[in-house]
């Protein structure tokens, strides 16, 4: 592993923990600024409509932040209270808050109202994160996942002006990256990888070109 990475060389599992600690901690720091910088503000302001100004950036920072610990609770933590599945609607507040900031990424939703098992739900958050992300000038990002007998089976589809998958990112997705090239951009899509093969499954990806990117998982019930 490397660290944007996890330091010296040790053990794997606390390696992989650092890397990623300091990807969660990245896309935090962009709101968590945010709001320090609108508390600075409001203390040195006494213009009233400047207040207000700083009042709402305080709001959206807060809000962005809350959206961000909401994803990365289901995405990446234990999701406490749960129990072993999570309603839909909790997996769609938390992707459509993910992207609500932009405004630049629209979400279509094909999934039952019937509660999904929490592998699956990891799977479809952090697909649909990778996905979202590769449409820099925004675009539509649409998310499914279907139970079907013993199996589940997810699909996330990328559409936008311009599509951008780094490299790496399939390269973890597909299998093809090397755990010791592992670094804290590309933790989160091995993650993924990892959840899938663990749950008896297998991952797809289109083709590198194609007009749209196109995820799917399988996975065991």
């Amino acid at each position: 592993m490397n660290d944007q990475g996890a330091g010296q060389k040790g053990d794997p599992v606390l390696d992989f923990a650092a890397l990623l600690c300091s990807r969660l901690c990245h896309d935090l720091l962009s709101p968590v600024g945010a709001f320090n910088n609108g508390l600075e503000l409001m203390a040195d302001e006494t213009d009233p409509e400047m207040r207000e100004r700083c009042l709402d950036l305080l709001g959206e920072s807060a809000r962005t932040s809350a959206s961000k610990l909401k994803f990365f609770r289901l995405a990446f933590g234990s999701a406490g209270g749960y129990g072993e599945s999570v309603p839909p609607s909790e997996a769609r507040q938390a992707i459509e808050g993910m992207f609500a900031s932009s405004g630049r990424v629209k979400i279509g939703w094909l999934i039952a109202d019937e509660p999904l098992d929490k592998r699956a739900v990891k799977i479809l958050l952090n697909l649909a994160l990778i996905a979202g992300d590769a449409l820099v000038r925004g675009g539509q990002l649409d998310v499914g996942a279907e139970v079907r007998g013993d199996m589940i089976e997810i699909a996330v589809r990328a559409q936008g002006q311009k599509i951008v998958l780094d490299e790496e990112l399939r390269a973890a997705l597909s299998g093809t990256l090397r755990e010791e090239a592992l670094s804290a951009r590309t933790a989160a899509a091995w993650m993924t990888r990892q959840l899938v093969l663990k749950a008896g499954g297998e991952i797809m990806l289109s083709a590198a070109g194609e007009p749209a990117l196109v995820f799917g998982a399988t996975i065991s019930t």
